[in-house]
């Protein structure tokens, strides 16, 4: 049996079932057609094909994978697995909630670090939204923190020989902006106009999406594991396994490896030619206050939808209050951590910063590793 490309074909077949499962796929043409010709298997079917594969295999990170597109096969066939074992099979990591405690001091903080007199959720949002880069103005900016953010990455973990990205600003998506990675060394990165985007968020999408995060990791192993070592399983990037999980925990640490303290000095340098006025000053002492509300809050609200049968108006007030979201960007977030497909996705953004964090401890060869080797979770704990 050829492992490899049954595995291949096992997580294209399964990608006949969810629309994107497969976020990318770049190996061989010929597996591609082939699974398309072949009529749909039967989720039962496919998740008994990933349970054998994986006694034929003694690969680590091949078995990680394989055990994650089985939990994904059996919860399509309408088996019942629990949210937390479904997270832990999927992804490599047991969902746990964050303390509301640890909500509770960053409150105090952005209450001390805030500007104004008002509800400390008027105050938050206010600042999170009420300076914009206008859509017209998006692309130069972006363009901008692109060409910088290169240079820094090519610096500091190196890039392969012809890599590129081609921007397009698209409206009617429900993200601010997704990495479409198209193989040969190349990504499409659509940015979504319709979203108000503070000048912070945008450079945090810029690392985020790019350098040193989802391209830079793409083309890093494109060259190094698919080219140069002949590791084609590497030439598939499935949604339900823990692969997902260290590409977001790459993505998310991606701004702070990278920048450090510069961040926030280098958004405003970069705004301050499309003629908008930046605090970085106080942008740095507000994200760092926030920090422990970034994504742990929907882990929690995620937990209490799924594993505590807690209502949608329940999560969506749990939201607001501790996330200091508007109603909109609360009804943005329930919509994912509720859908099928991604319900379990939500812990890989905080579980994944978290393990790579750790991992990597500020010291750019272990970041390198995260960008060249296949790792699991395990691995990194």
């Amino acid at each position: 049996m050829d492992v490899t490309a049954s595995y291949i074909e096992l997580g294209l077949r399964l990608g006949r079932h969810i629309d994107g499962l497969v976020d990318a796929y770049y190996g061989p043409p010929e597996l591609a057609r082939q699974v398309k010709a072949e009529e749909v298997q039967a989720p039962a079917k496919l998740a008994a094909d990933a349970a054998e594969l994986r006694k034929s295999s003694d690969d680590r990170w091949l078995h990680a994978q394989l055990v994650g597109l089985e939990t994904v096969a059996r919860r399509l066939a309408g088996e019942e697995i629990s949210f937390e074992d479904e997270v832990e099979r999927c992804y490599g990591v047991r969902p746990r909630r964050a303390p509301e405690e640890d909500f509770e001091a960053a409150h105090r903080e952005l209450e001390e670090v805030l500007p104004g007199t008002g509800p400390l959720t008027e105050r938050y949002q206010a600042w999170r939204e009420d300076i914009v880069v206008p859509a017209d103005r998006l692309g130069g900016f972006m363009d901008a923190l692109l060409t910088d953010l290169r240079t820094r990455t090519e610096a500091f973990v190196g890039l392969p020989y012809g890599e590129s990205i081609e921007l397009e600003y698209v409206s009617g998506k429900p993200w601010a902006a997704f990495n479409y990675y198209l193989g040969g060394l190349r990504s499409q990165i659509e940015i979504n106009t319709d979203v108000a985007m503070s000048p912070d968020f945008v450079a945090e999408l810029a690392a985020h999406e790019a350098y040193p995060g989802h391209h830079t990791e793409h083309v890093t192993k494109e060259q190094t594991l698919v080219r140069d070592q002949g590791r084609l399983e590497e030439s598939i990037f499935l949604i339900g396994t823990p692969q997902a999980l260290i590409a977001e925990g790459i993505a998310v640490l991606a701004p702070e490896i990278l920048l450090g303290a510069d961040e926030e000095r280098l958004t405003a340098e970069h705004v301050a030619p499309i003629g908008i006025e930046y605090d970085a000053e106080l942008s740095n002492l507000v994200k760092k206050a926030r920090q422990p509300l970034e994504d742990l809050v929907g882990s929690n609200a995620a937990l209490m939808l799924h594993a505590d049968g807690a209502s949608v108006e329940e999560v969506r007030d749990y939201l607001m209050r501790w996330s200091l979201s508007s109603e909109r960007r609360a009804d943005q977030q329930i919509a994912f951590i509720n859908d099928p497909t991604w319900r379990a996705y939500v812990s890989t953004y905080s579980d994944g910063y978290r393990l790579c964090r750790d991992f990597v401890d500020g010291d750019p060869q272990r970041f390198k590793r995260l960008l060249t080797e296949q790792l699991t979770p395990a691995d990194l704990l």
